[in-house]
Parts: structure tokens; sequence; C-alpha cells
């Protein structure tokens, strides 16, 4: 099972959580980013619907898979 890890960091003026290299928007505060990795890491671990997904790596490729809605990853929030 993959494990993605929400790790709330300094960010752009403000507070921000990056998961996979990628930055969430910019919080005010450090408790406001919490809430929101915490709230994005419980999204992850819901099981939905097979569906096709596209997504971007860490060097702009765009990749095309599919996504099986019962194959959800394990999520920590750390930081």
């Amino acid at each position: 099972m993959a494990k993605i890890i929400y790790e709330v960091v300094e960010h752009d003026g403000g507070w921000a959580y990056r998961a996979s290299g990628a930055y969430s928007e910019t919080y005010r505060t450090r408790e406001q980013a919490r809430a929101a990795a915490e709230q994005a890491a419980a999204r992850q671990r819901l099981g939905g619907m097979t569906t096709g997904i596209t997504w971007e790596d860490r060097d702009g490729e765009w990749h095309q898979e599919v996504a099986k809605g019962d194959d959800r990853p394990d999520t920590e929030v750390a930081g």
C-alpha cells in the first residue's frame, strides 16, 4: 500500500502543506494549514469509484492511469 505524507511547511509568506512535492494554497497560520492537511489526508483515504485520472509529476510530465476506487493509500500529517 502506498503512503502519502502531508508535511506542514512555511511557504510563500505563510503556511502550506506539501505532499509528493506539490504545495497546497498558502494559509495565514500554521494551524489553518495543518487543518487543511488533515482534511486532505482524510479525503485521500476515502474509497470511491474506479476512474481514469490524469496527473503531473515533479518534472512537469503528465500521466494517465486508472485509479481503482478501493485502492486507497495510507496517509499521515507531519509538522
